[in-house]
């Protein structure tokens, strides 16, 4: 386990997530959301499996060139049981009535549910992330939204001051410079989803990415730990957090 980066709100790993989660301690944080590389992007196994990422969500005549990723190309099985043993550390890690949230796409929204139940997370629905803008498809419906499963580590009984959450987000994917990575989550959408817990809560990010999760959690006052296998993405969401942590520093600053 590497540690990249620590502040008092914030602790970043590099390293595989599944060998990470085992040596944090259990019950320490109070959600999970994660963006775990879907092993999709096509009809067929062999167009699964044997494409890179880029090559599956990035378009040909795409301008941009954003790194690839590894670990996008399980088969079913592999994938269903992947998820299955990250999952259940992450049962683990989440306090009692701790939530988890979990993105997918239509292809493995079946094996990400038996995954999230097999894993021990009682299962509470479905969140839709619709995109606006989604590619059109002639003679096809658009594929214009994700999907995030969510559930809660037993119950979750009362909770009378809790905020109302919508169960379907319309948000745009990130476009031009803001755009760091091939399948970057909406920042708007993440500070949305961070709603369904209270400020001081930590957040639980395994698959950061380019740290969207973390920038969204420091924005709405939460803490953040977050793991990222590859260093180059890692090294980048460690600059984004700083960046937002300087920017909620100096917010505080200026209204003190």
């Amino acid at each position: 386990m590497t540690l990249l980066n620590q502040s008092p709100n914030t602790t970043l790993y590099t390293g595989d997530a599944l060998v990470i989660m085992r040596e944090l301690a259990s019950e320490s944080v109070d959600a999970v959301i994660a963006d775990p590389p879907y092993s999709s992007g096509g009809t067929t196994s062999p167009e699964r499996t044997n494409k890179t990422a880029r090559d599956k969500y990035v378009s040909s005549n795409a301008g941009h060139t954003l790194a690839d990723f590894e670990g996008d190309q399980r088969d079913q099985r592999s994938y269903t049981y992947w998820c299955t043993l990250w999952l259940t550390e992450a049962l683990r890690l989440t306090k009692p009535r701790g939530i988890c949230m979990v993105f997918t796409d239509w292809r493995q929204l079946p094996a990400t549910s038996d995954a999230f139940q097999a894993a021990g997370w009682v299962w509470r629905g479905l969140v839709v992330w619709h995109k606006p803008g989604a590619r059109p498809h002639k003679g096809r419906f658009a594929n214009a939204a994700e999907y995030l499963l969510w559930g809660s580590r037993g119950h979750l009984g009362a909770q009378p001051e809790a905020a109302c959450l919508p169960g379907v987000y319309s948000v745009a994917s990130p476009r031009g410079d803001e755009r760091v990575h091939i399948t970057q989550k909406p920042l708007l959408l993440l500070r949305q989803l961070v709603g369904i817990t209270t400020p001081g809560a930590t957040v639980l990010d395994p698959f950061m990415g380019s740290g969207t999760t973390g920038v969204a959690a420091v924005l709405e006052g939460r803490r953040f730990i977050g793991i990222e296998k590859a260093e180059g993405t890692a090294a980048s969401a460690r600059d984004r957090i700083a960046e937002a942590e300087a920017t909620v520093a100096r917010r505080e600053g200026a209204a003190g």
